[in-house]
């Protein structure tokens, strides 16, 4: 995914102080460079696709320097051409850093925050825009709190399905197209894309925008996916899962996400499905197997070791 410096600004509300070309300056790289042995003109191992990220720390140890030096320090930076150099709140910017800017076609940038907390919204930022992404055509929801990612063919009924759990008071991510990227090992978050943001489309009414239909609360910009719900037409003779022991997962990147398949008939609520599908899910995250703890029972009756009450009758 591209983006340019001209988006970073806008999305962590930055302070452009140099020149506007520097605006379409491609950042390609999430990690950003604190610069050190560098300021002690030590550049061999420099990244150039990174962000410079100047802070109270650097700004007064360039403030040791003979003025002289602390220039050509700079501009020695400024040369390697990265795509921009953000200045933290406390950090005065001399003019020449602006003028180096503008020469070499770098950003140069002020935030209005500190470093630390600045340092951490840039990784998070920049890891989420740049981490490689995959789409999955499907419908997310939260559902309770867990991010239910319902696929299966077109016509299925998925998009049918997510309004009626909308209407039920559970809040839209994306509707026929996930965009998915890898937040951290084990972490996996879906949005929509930007065009799609807030709307589903339902055969036989059309674009449904959900926000103006059912408030502010319907829509979120993202969720961290939980589970797999995949819908596909009943098969008489196939084999389903009837008590919910057998677990099954998609691995997307290298993430593994539990699996639910549901066939869809005639008669069957699919919405309360999925509902319950993402609570069971839930359960399970916090301990609680329904479908194991039955098997303990079963096992223990037939064992001998269990009585109830209705034995006696």
């Amino acid at each position: 995914m591209k983006l340019k410096i001209k988006h970073v600004i806008k999305d962590m509300d930055l302070e452009l102080l140099s020149d506007q070309k520097s605006l379409e300056r491609e950042v390609k790289s999430e990690m950003l460079s604190r610069p050190g042995v560098e300021l002690a003109g030590f550049l061999d191992f420099f990244d150039n696709d990174r962000i410079v990220l100047i802070g109270s720390k650097e700004s007064h140890f360039m403030n040791l320097l003979d003025a002289q030096v602390r220039k050509d320090r700079i501009e020695a930076i400024f040369k390697k051409c990265p795509p921009g150099v953000i200045f933290s709140i406390n950090v005065d910017v001399e003019d020449f850093i602006i003028e180096f800017g503008t020469v070499y076609d770098v950003a140069v940038m002020k935030s209005k925050i500190r470093t630390t907390p600045l340092s951490g919204q840039l990784y998070a930022y920049l890891h989420s825009r740049l981490a490689p992404r995959t789409s999955v055509h499907g419908v997310l929801l939260d559902i309770h709190g867990m991010g239910t990612m319902i696929t299966g063919k077109s016509g299925i009924g998925k998009s049918e399905t997510a309004l009626e759990l909308i209407k039920r008071g559970h809040i839209l991510i994306s509707d026929d197209r996930v965009d998915i990227f890898e937040a951290a090992p084990g972490v996996l978050v879906g949005s929509a894309p930007k065009i799609l943001e807030k709307f589903i489309e339902v055969r036989g009414i059309g674009i449904v925008d959900v926000v103006s239909m059912f408030g502010a609360g319907a829509y979120r910009e993202n969720k961290k996916i939980r589970l797999v719900v995949e819908l596909e037409q009943w098969e008489e003779g196939k084999h389903y899962d009837r008590l919910g022991i057998e677990t099954d997962s998609i691995k997307i990147f290298n993430t593994e996400i539990a699996k639910i398949t549901i066939p869809v008939l005639p008669g069957r609520n699919v919405a309360t499905l999925v509902e319950s599908a993402a609570m069971n899910q839930k359960l399970k995250y916090l301990g609680y197997d329904a479908a194991l703890e039955l098997t303990k029972a079963v096992a223990l009756k037939a064992s001998g070791m269990r009585k109830d009450e209705d034995d006696d009758y």
